[in-house]
C-alpha cells in the first residue's frame, strides 16, 4: 500500500435542513485513481469541492498530506478572456515560469558579482537550475501545445483571445490548466464534457500515465473503465467504496445489494416470528419467556431496508411499422451555401446511403466535422449542398435535438408537456413522473432546469411522437448513469429503427449495427459497433474505417452482406432482431437466384450472348451474396446460442 496523501473522517454537509451527505470516510494513496459516481444531485461535486479546500464540511475532519499540491477542474470555469489560450494553459505553471525568471535575475546579478558573492550566487544559480529542469522548465511552451492539441485545439487556436471561444472551449482550456499545473492529488469534476472521441481517446492515455493521484467525477462509464481502478458511491447520503473499475463496480455492488437484500429479509423473518411468539404468549405460563424475547428485540440493531434510486419508466412505441427500405441517398455533399456567393462551407461527403428497418446507426466524428449538420440534413432542415435524400414507405421520423431546441424556455414542464398531446392535466403529471419530475417539479419553468432535468423533458416529448424512425442527437448528453442505462434498455428494446450521435462508447457498443465515422471530410462507414469500428480501424494500414456500402445501393444492385460482428455487448433481443432479418434477406435472395436463373435458361433458349454474360455475372454475384448471407446467419445463430447458454430457439 502507498503513502496516504489524503483522508477524510466522518464528513457531513447540509445545505439548511437537508443533509446532503454524513459519516463519509476513505482515504486517497498516492498513486490512486478513483471514480467517483452516484446520481445527480447526490453530492459529488460538493464533496470534490470539500477535498480541494474550497467549502468546508459541517461535521468531520479532512487531513492532508503537508505541502500537497491539489488541482481542481469544476464543471463551470472561468478563463482570462484577455489571455490567449497558449497565455491562459502556460499561467497554469506559473511556479515553474518563476523559478525561470529568478534563473534570469541571478544570471544578471552572477555577470556583475566577484568573490564570495559569486560563489554564493553560482550555487544558487545552480540548485534552481537543477529545480527548473526537472520540472520541465526548458519544455513550457511544447508541453502545454500537446496537451492543447491533444484536447482539440488547432495551431491557429493557440495565439487567439480565450474571449472568443465556446462554452466547451473553455472546458477544454479549463481541463488543459488542470492537467498542466501537474498536482500531487488531481480533482476531476466531470472531465468529458464537451470531449469527442479523438480527444476522451487521448485523455484516456495521458491519465493512465500520469504520476500522482486523481478523483475523478463521470457519468462516462467507458472512460472510467479505462482509467480508474477504484470506484466510490454516493447514495442516499452515503459513502461505499468498491476496488475496481466501472465494470467491476457494477458486478461487486449487484452481489453487495443482494447480501444485503439477504440480511434484510432474514432478520424480517426473525422479528415477525419473534413477534407472532411475543403475541401468542404474552400472558400464561411462557409469559416471562415472552417478556425476555420482546427485551432482546427491541435491543437488536434493525438492518435498514436497502434503497434503490427511482429509474427513468420510458416507453417508445413505434405506432406504425414501416417498409423495409427506411432510408436512401444519393452520395451527399454537406454544408452551408455561402451567404455572399463565394464558395459553399463543405462539412463531408458521403458515399450512397441506406438505412434498413431494425438498423441502429451511430455517427460519429470528431466536434465540428458537420455530424448534427449531416442529420438534419437528413431531416430535411438543411437542403444538402448536392444529392438526394428518399424515405420508405411510411416513415414516420421522431427527433431529439442535442440543444433541447424543442423546449420553450418560458413555460413550465407540465404546460410543454400538454402542449405537446392534448391530454389531462393528471394524465401529464403521471408522464412526467415517469421522468423523474415529481410534485411542485411539474411547475418549474423550462428556464429553471437543469441539462440533465431538460433531457429527461426532451425524452418525455420523444415518446409521445410514437415515431418508428427515431434521429436522435447526444441523446446520454447530461442523464446520470443510471438514466442512461435505462433509456439504453428502452433503445435496445425499440421495435423501429435507430439513427444517433454519441459521444457515449457505452451507448454505441450497447446498441449500434453500424458505425457511420466523419474523417476527414468523408463519412465511412463499418458493420458493427464501437469496439468493431476500432478493430477495423487498427487493422486498416493509415487507421481509417474501410469505406463500404451502408447495407446495399439505392438502385438495388447485388452487394455482399458482411459476416456479423462479435460483440461483447449484443444482447439476445438484439441478436433475435438481426437473425431475423438475415433470414428475410436470405429468402429475398434465393427468389432472386431462382429468377435469375429461368431468365438465364430462356436467355440460353435464344442464344442470347450478351445476355447470358450479362445474367451470369448477376448470377455470380446473386449467389455469392446468398453464401456470405448463410454464413452471416451462422455467426449469429452461434452468438446467440453462446449469450443464451446453448438454449435452442
Amino acid at each position: 500500500m502507498g503513502t496516504t496523501i489524503l483522508s477524510t473522517e466522518k464528513l457531513a454537509k447540509r445545505f439548511g435542513a437537508e443533509e446532503v451527505f454524513s459519516d463519509v470516510s476513505f482515504q486517497i494513496q498516492e498513486r490512486d485513481r478513483i471514480g467517483l459516481v452516484g446520481v445527480n444531485g447526490a453530492g459529488k461535486s460538493t464533496l470534490l469541492r470539500i477535498l480541494a479546500g474550497l467549502d468546508q464540511p459541517d461535521d468531520g475532519a479532512l487531513i492532508v498530506q503537508r505541502g500537497l499540491r491539489v488541482g481542481y477542474l469544476a464543471q463551470e470555469t472561468a478563463v482570462d478572456p484577455d489571455r490567449t489560450v497558449l497565455d491562459a494553459a502556460l499561467e497554469a505553471m506559473d511556479d515553474v515560469r518563476q523559478l525561470g525568471r529568478d534563473l534570469e535575475s541571478l544570471a544578471e546579478a552572477i555577470a556583475c558579482a566577484r568573490g564570495d558573492e559569486l560563489e554564493r550566487l553560482l550555487l544558487a544559480y545552480e540548485q534552481k537550475s537543477l529545480r527548473y529542469e526537472a520540472a520541465g522548465g526548458y519544455d513550457l511552451e511544447r508541453r502545454a501545445a500537446e496537451v492543447l492539441t491533444g484536447l482539440g485545439f488547432s495551431e491557429e487556436d493557440l495565439p487567439r483571445p480565450a474571449g472568443q471561444l465556446s462554452g466547451g472551449q473553455r472546458t477544454r482550456l479549463a481541463l488543459a490548466r488542470a492537467l498542466l499545473a501537474d498536482p500531487d492529488l488531481l480533482l476531476l469534476d466531470e472531465p468529458t464534457n464537451h470531449l469527442d472521441l479523438q480527444a476522451l481517446t487521448w485523455l484516456e492515455g495521458f491519465l493512465r500515465a500520469w504520476r500522482g493521484a486523481f478523483v475523478v467525477v463521470s457519468h462516462d462509464r467507458y472512460f472510467l473503465d479505462q482509467v480508474t481502478e477504484r470506484t466510490l458511491e454516493l447514495s442516499f447520503g452515503r459513502l461505499d467504496e468498491y476496488p475496481g473499475n466501472y465494470s467491476r463496480y457494477l458486478e461487486l455492488r449487484a452481489e453487495r445489494l443482494a447480501r444485503r437484500w439477504a440480511e434484510y429479509e432474514a432478520q424480517q423473518e426473525f422479528i415477525r416470528k419473534e413477534e407472532e411468539f411475543i403475541r401468542r404468549y404474552r400472558a400464561g405460563q411462557r409469559a416471562r419467556e415472552a417478556r425476555g424475547r420482546a427485551t432482546r428485540l427491541a435491543r437488536i440493531e434493525r438492518i435498514e431496508r436497502p434503497r434503490e434510486h427511482e429509474a427513468l419508466r420510458l416507453q417508445l412505441a413505434t405506432g406504425l411499422r414501416s417498409g423495409r427500405l427506411v432510408l436512401t441517398t444519393s452520395e451527399l455533399v454537406i454544408g452551408y451555401p455561402a451567404s455572399d456567393g463565394s464558395e459553399p462551407v463543405v462539412l463531408c461527403r458521403t458515399p450512397e446511403l441506406l438505412v434498413e428497418r431494425g438498423e441502429r446507426v451511430a455517427i460519429i466524428g470528431p466536434n465540428g466535422a458537420g455530424k448534427t449538420t449531416l442529420i438534419r440534413t437528413l431531416l430535411g432542415e438543411h437542403p444538402p449542398l448536392s444529392g438526394l435524400i428518399r424515405y420508405g414507405t411510411a416513415v414516420r421520423p421522431a427527433y431529439y435535438a442535442q440543444g433541447h431546441e424543442q423546449l420553450d424556455p418560458k413555460l413550465t414542464v407540465l404546460t410543454t408537456i400538454m402542449r405537446r398531446q392534448s391530454m389531462s392535466e393528471e394524465a401529464a403529471r403521471t408522464l412526467a413522473g415517469r421522468f423523474l419530475f415529481s410534485g411542485d417539479d411539474v411547475l418549474k419553468p423550462v428556464s429553471a432546469l437543469s441539462g440533465g432535468e431538460r433531457s429527461r423533458l426532451a425524452l418525455a416529448l420523444l415518446t409521445l411522437e410514437r415515431g418508428n424512425l427515431l434521429i436522435l442527437d447526444e441523446p446520454t448528453n447530461h442523464l446520470d448513469i443510471a438514466s442512461r442505462e435505462a433509456l439504453e434498455s428502452v433503445l435496445e428494446d425499440f421495435d423501429g429503427t435507430i439513427l444517433f450521435v454519441s459521444h457515449d462508447r457505452y451507448l454505441i457498443d450497447r446498441l449500434a449495427t453500424r458505425v457511420w465515422s466523419i474523417e476527414d471530410g468523408a463519412l465511412r462507414i463499418t458493420p458493427g459497433n464501437y469496439t468493431d469500428y476500432q478493430r477495423q480501424r487498427a487493422a486498416t494500414p493509415d487507421g481509417a474505417a474501410p469505406a463500404r456500402p451502408a447495407s446495399g445501393t439505392p438502385d438495388g444492385r447485388p452487394r455482399l452482406v458482411e459476416e456479423v460482428p462479435r460483440t461483447a455487448r449484443r444482447s439476445p433481443r438484439q441478436l433475435e432482431r438481426e437473425l431475423r432479418a438475415a433470414e428475410e434477406r436470405i429468402g429475398e435472395l434465393e427468389e432472386r437466384l431462382n429468377a435469375l436463373a429461368d431468365d438465364l435458361a430462356e436467355a440460353t433458349a435464344r442464344r442470347d450472348i450478351e445476355a447470358i454474360a450479362e445474367l451470369g455475372s448477376a448470377y455470380e454475384a446473386t449467389q455469392e451474396e446468398l453464401d456470405a448471407a448463410y454464413r452471416r446467419w451462422e455467426a449469429l445463430q452461434e452468438e446467440l446460442d453462446a449469450v443464451s447458454g446453448g438454449v435452442e430457439r
